[in-house]
């Protein structure tokens, strides 16, 4: 066991509610830097970034168990992955369907 050590969310909370929100900070550090490849003028690569890292917030919060996908869970699971794979299947396509000067 732990040698009667209390839980890490009794002895550091702070440590501990991060450590549950590691999926979303995760997810949200996908979407910053598809931000900073849009703000870099590499819009369609910045874009298909964070369209996928709207896929892997699915995949996080279809395979995680309730208590470890923290934030992520915001409705029931199936409506929470559908409209995740939704909007990322979405932006990735579109970014990549546009015609334009980039590759």
């Amino acid at each position: 066991m732990n040698g009667g050590r209390p839980p890490l969310y009794v002895r550091r909370p702070f440590v501990a509610g991060l450590v549950r929100q590691l999926p979303l900070l995760a997810v949200l550090a996908g979407v910053a830097v598809g931000l900073a490849l849009v703000a870099l003028e590499h819009w369609r690569k910045g874009l298909t970034v964070m369209g996928l890292a709207l896929v892997g917030a699915a995949l996080l919060r279809l395979f995680l168990p309730e208590r470890r996908v923290g934030f992520l869970a915001v409705r029931s699971r199936p409506v929470d992955v559908f409209l995740l794979v939704a909007a990322g299947v979405a932006l990735t396509t579109i970014s990549l369907a546009i015609p334009g000067l980039e590759n």
